[in-house]
């Protein structure tokens, strides 16, 4: 809700004077009320010392005063103490049986007497148990404490005088008048501008009023020439600031602008996120990337350019490689890019090897293959020796079609992964799958495939890996773990998204667990030319690693506790 100037003007004129009147009030009450006490403390004072004169002319008995023949000069509800240095009560009005009274040394008044001579204080009385308003004087070796009962008469009197009230409440009503007919004058000048400036926010086409030839009758006119163009300038910057924020948050780096001030402009989400894998320490300041000695190079640059606009570098951080650059423009100001470039360079290294690593694995194949047709060729063979060298040819092409087959799978779940569509699948069906097509060379080594995995388990990932990481896992049995043997597949937990698998085989295992940290590495060889030897591509399961990954799940080896491997993995859950 939108409220005119006059009325915020008037309201805080009108608060003004009230925060200035309650200030008069705290203020003038509570000296109101001391004033009085003090003149009641003076009346009380002169009858304690009145008393002390009395007490000099008189001698003290063992154990009190003869004070009576004095108490018929006092009001008659004066409640009269005498106590001695220790704090023992001598004599009191009020009490006739002073052996039951407790020790005075520390009551209020008495610890403030034996300070500064006299003392005060307003509380109940803990022997006659009334309240009362106390004072004591310090006498020689003795105090005098008289006190009156702190009843409604007294509290009357102690109240502070409510006419300064009333008389400030006039000039209260008086002063908030004043400002609002101040207000409303000067108020009603803002309002012919106010109405003169909204007509032409709203693009109407209005004559400027004459506002008297003064400092306000300028702002208008100038007002009236610089809209138009302010308007414009402004629906066009404002467009174009859009259009770039939405640029740097959707940018795949991070991106922060400093001023030539070296101050944070602006930042997007992905330049704090890699700042803080970058960084030794965590922050949220962006401006730490100027002071932190990882990006001492950085910092060199900008503090001295030697005309150079632009720098780059690299930073090599928790196993990630990022790129740093830096580009200083006109008005001094720069940005700082931080870029992750690590999944290119770990597909360079990836790539190399792999090459590295194929070139090796097929040759053994290919020249095999070469060597048979050779001789096939190259001699007079008799039939059945021919036959024999075509199969071993066959055989050598079998091994480099899986060889294929297993590189391009890797290539796709490590390149083209949005390839790989995600549903709910039943597990067992994938696993009854495999072991259909696998079902001659599992009876020709009598293996058996035993799962107590419920049929109504479901999976959500993608059924083409999920095959092809049981079908590995099953190879691998075939092909390493011996014969009459039995592979067991079942779930033992469920935590959070995500279930828990053992597959295991009960076959020769591995002797030497130093492999088994390398069993999911491409081309590893528990020993040199099992592969070769027993078929296989050697990246079984460095496919059966990557798959699971692909999942979000995890995955480890190690010896069965009956003999061969047990493979404990992940995979997500049914959605």
């Amino acid at each position: 809700m939108k409220h005119p100037f006059v009325r915020k003007l008037a309201f805080n004129l009108c608060l003004i004077l009230a925060l200035f009147a309650v200030s008069l009030l705290i203020f003038e009450f509570p000296r109101g009320k001391k004033h009085k006490k003090e003149m009641l403390e003076a009346r009380l004072d002169a009858y304690a010392e009145a008393t002390y004169l009395y007490s000099l002319q008189y001698k003290f008995s063992e154990n009190a005063i003869d004070a009576d023949n004095l108490l018929y000069l006092f009001p008659g509800n004066l409640r009269l103490t005498i106590i001695d240095n220790f704090g023992d009560i001598l004599y009191d009005n009020r009490l006739e049986d002073l052996s039951v009274t407790e020790n005075h040394a520390g009551r209020p008044e008495i610890k403030e007497a034996a300070k500064s001579g006299k003392g005060s204080d307003i509380r109940i009385s803990a022997s006659t148990n009334k309240p009362y308003l106390y004072y004591a004087k310090r006498c020689g070796d003795k105090y005098i404490r008289v006190a009156l009962p702190y009843d409604v008469e007294l509290q009357y009197l102690l109240k502070p005088d409510k006419a300064f009230i009333y008389y400030l409440l006039a000039l209260f009503i008086l002063g908030i008048a004043f400002a609002y007919y101040t207000s409303l004058r000067f108020g009603k000048v803002i309002k012919r501008l106010s109405d003169y400036s909204s007509a032409i926010s709203k693009n109407l086409s209005v004559n400027i009023p004459d506002f008297s030839n003064d400092e306000i009758g300028e702002i208008s006119k100038q007002i009236a020439e610089d809209y138009k163009r302010l308007k414009e300038s402004e629906t066009k910057l404002s467009l174009e600031h859009c259009k770039l924020l939405m640029h740097i948050q959707s940018l795949a780096e991070g991106i922060c602008f400093f001023t030539a001030g070296r101050e944070v402009a602006f930042y997007n989400g992905l330049f704090l996120q890699y700042l803080n894998v970058i960084s030794d320490r965590s922050t949220i300041d962006m401006s730490e990337i100027l002071n932190d000695a990882v990006f001492v190079n950085i910092t060199a640059f900008i503090n001295n350019r030697n005309g150079r606009d632009y720098f780059e570098t690299v930073f090599r951080k928790q196993g990630k490689f990022f790129i740093g650059r830096v580009n200083v423009f006109e008005d001094q100001s720069f940005e700082i890019v931080l870029n992750d470039n690590s999944r290119q360079e770990q597909s360079k290294l990836l790539k190399r090897e792999l090459t590295g690593n194929i070139a090796h694995e097929l040759r053994t194949p290919i020249t095999g293959i070469r060597g048979y047709l050779e001789t096939i060729l190259d001699n007079n063979l008799v039939r059945e020796k021919e036959h024999e060298f075509v199969a071993k040819a066959y055989e050598q092409i079998i091994t480099l079609s899986e060889q294929i087959r297993d590189i391009i799978m890797l290539s796709q779940i490590n390149e083209f992964t949005d390839s790989f569509q995600f549903k709910n699948i039943a597990l067992q069906s994938v696993i009854d799958k495999v072991t259909s097509d696998l079902d001659k060379a599992l009876q020709a080594k009598n293996i058996a495939v035993h799962s107590t995995l419920s049929p109504d388990l479901s999976i959500f990932g993608n059924e083409s890996l999920l095959y092809f990481v049981f079908r590995n896992l099953i190879d691998n049995v075939i092909n390493h773990a011996g014969e009459n043997l039995t592979i067991e597949i079942s779930q033992y937990n469920e935590k959070g998204n995500f279930a828990s698998f053992s597959f295991s085989d009960n076959g020769v295992g591995i002797k030497n667990e130093k492999h088994l940290v390398h069993l999911f590495e491409r081309f590893y060889r528990v020993e040199e030319g099992r592969t070769r030897d027993t078929g296989g591509s050697g990246l079984g399961l460095s496919i059966v690693k990557n798959g699971i990954d692909f999942h979000g799940g995890t995955i480890s080896v190690r010896n069965h506790v009956s003999g061969g491997l047990e493979f404990v993995f992940t995979l997500p859950l049914k959605r």
